[in-house]
């Protein structure tokens, strides 16, 4: 097993690496070779336990997720993640189960239900790949990331309720609701105790090696710890890395550009893997299709496929419409409340002076999306690693018959492979028909960095002003036109190390040193600016990290130079 994980590894990453020269889907890529190479006689055949499969992929593939996710956009997108993480999770999972009930009776309610869960939540991992490929805009791109990260939590909470309901036990639905809640907050508070305590590190340990090796153990505790006191290790990994990502920019630069690669590499280890394993699980499902009934399983397998493709796009549209009718009456009544003053009032005797009706217009106001945007979020639901493996975990349930567990596998394979070929290969073409692709992110983008530059320039003239008296009672005013002259540059175009050293030879006595702290020193505070913007809501949190990720080669530029500079000069 050893010799063939690591073939399994290498090929994949090979594969997908082809794929990502080529630009072509890696997921899909990966899953089709595997499947034609299952073929192959001298393939062993792969039997991971479905929960070691869990535990080992999943913790660190839903970090480096939320690591990536704005978690400003996030927040503002909150109600449509909920509505399709928990909602659509909880819809899908009693369609799908109702209709495995009707076809194959054998199944009982709660295995079919089981069934449901197992097939509920999508895995936007190829979904994600596809829409950064092609220029998805970031209102979309949101919404599938933040789904993907909340609504395994829903369904590994269903497969925990009907599994235990399978195994005799009894439950009403006021406690499987309990069972919900208590999987949110515990998840939810493991993951910030976690994520706290690794924001501590990453700001007290200047080794960013050790940093990021801790980074790649800690979601696995978070997550053991979480299933381990009854919650959710999904939400404790996710609430652990929206901390992280967010506070992220307050750290030291060489931590930023030592975890990025890392969790890249990772990234595509452990999808890459992932996806072959789908592939390659296709014998296992043929050899349980052999001792059953072919037809009836594929009519049952055909039934949930159309149910979870279908149950999507008829819920995310009258949930959209909805949820705009609800807005619209939420902004009517703050418009009488603001009109009749009572908006004030209550603003003042709540404390919160600091609330503007605008900020609070934000606040009742959904990121908008129109008929196209949810087209392509409707048809993102392709179904991936969760899916596999909970149905692999399910199928070692001691309370299901073998009939029944065979069909669980077959019936999550068939709706994986599905979903990935026919959603995956068919979602470029519908997003190039729609349109949706478009460049309105450039445009706002270059609005917000031109503001962005305007505001670091009058913080930057602060600094320096604060700077020249110090420089004047360091060096004297016969100094100050090269200070000057040095300081003009920098507030007119972005910190350069020949610069430094250009100015360094017209400044006889302020040494190099001085000079890069200066130079620094003005970094920090354009770093300031950004974190500041980007709080007040001003900026888009993917924008000021993209920014931020140039002032840190600037200070890495800056560092480097330093380090090679001959030191002539005291």
């Amino acid at each position: 097993m050893d010799a063939t994980l690591f073939y399994v590894l290498v090929g994949a990453v090979i594969v997908a690496a082809i794929a990502r020269w080529r630009g072509w889907p890696a997921p899909l890529l990966v899953t089709v070779v595997a499947l034609a190479a299952s073929f192959l006689p001298f393939i062993p055949e792969m039997d991971l336990d479905g929960h070691l499969l869990l535990n080992l992929v999943l913790p660190p593939l839903l970090y480096s997720a939320a690591l990536d996710v704005s978690f400003v956009g996030f927040k503002r997108s909150l109600p449509q993640i909920r509505r399709l993480g928990i909602w659509l999770v909880l819809l899908t999972t009693a369609v799908v189960g109702l209709v495995a009930w009707l076809i194959m009776p054998s199944l009982t309610l709660p295995g079919a239900l089981l069934l449901g869960a197992i097939v509920a939540p999508p895995d936007a991992v190829s979904a994600a790949a596809i829409g950064r490929k092609l220029g998805l805009p970031r209102r979309i791109m949101t919404v599938l990331s933040g789904e993907s990260l909340i609504n395994d939590a829903t369904s590994l909470t269903l497969y925990r309720v009907f599994a235990a309901v399978i195994a005799g036990a009894t439950l009403t639905v006021w406690d499987g609701i309990w069972q919900f809640a208590i999987a949110v907050v515990v998840g939810v508070v493991v993951g910030l105790v976690f994520g706290i305590i690794l924001h501590q590190l990453r700001m007290r340990v200047a080794d960013p090696v050790v940093i990021g090796t801790f980074g790649l153990l800690v979601p696995f505790g978070a997550y053991a710890i979480a299933e381990h006191l009854g919650g959710s290790g999904v939400l404790a990994v996710v609430a652990m890395g929206l901390y992280v990502g967010f506070n992220a920019p307050r750290t030291d630069y060489t931590t930023r550009q030592q975890e990025a690669p890392l969790w890249l590499s990772a990234d595509l280890l452990l999808e890459s893997f992932v996806f072959a394993y789908i592939g390659l699980q296709f014998r296992r499902v043929l050899s349980d299709l052999g001792s059953e009934s072919v037809e009836h399983i594929l009519l049952l397998s055909g039934a949930v496929l159309l149910a979870v493709l279908f149950v999507r796009p008829l819920f995310i549209y009258p949930a959209h419409a909805w949820a705009r009718w609800r807005e619209r009456s939420r902004l009517r009544r703050l418009e009488r409340m603001v009109a009749t003053g009572r908006f004030d009032a209550r603003r003042q005797k709540r404390g919160r002076e600091t609330i503007t009706e605008e900020q609070m217009r934000r606040r009742l106001t959904e990121p908008a999306l129109d008929w196209k945007d949810n087209a392509v979020i409707s048809w993102a639901g392709m179904r991936g690693v969760v899916t596999l493996a909970t149905a692999l975990a399910a199928a070692d349930l001691a309370a299901l018959d073998v009939r029944s567990s065979h069909a669980i596998v077959v019936v999550a394979f068939i709706v994986t492979v599905a979903t990935l070929m026919l959603q995956g290969l068919t979602l470029p073409v519908l997003i190039k028909r729609l349109g949706v692709a478009g460049d309105v992110d450039h445009e706002e983008d270059a609005k917000a960095i031109a503001a962005v530059r305007a505001r670091s320039r009058e913080a930057g003239k602060a600094f320096l002003a604060a700077q020249r008296e110090q420089w004047a009672a360091k060096y004297g005013e016969a100094e100050m036109k090269a200070f000057d002259a040095f300081t003009m540059r920098m507030t007119r175009v972005e910190t350069d190390t020949d610069r430094v050293q250009e100015v360094e030879e017209s400044m006889p006595r302020p040494s190099y040193d001085d000079l890069v702290a200066l130079s620094k020193g003005w970094l920090h505070v354009r770093r300031e600016v950004l974190l500041a913007e980007r709080d007040a809501d001003n900026l888009d949190e993917e924008l000021m990290r993209e920014l931020m990720t140039a002032i840190d080669a600037e200070e890495l530029a800056l560092d480097t130079k330093g380090a090679t500079r001959p030191q002539s000069r005291a």
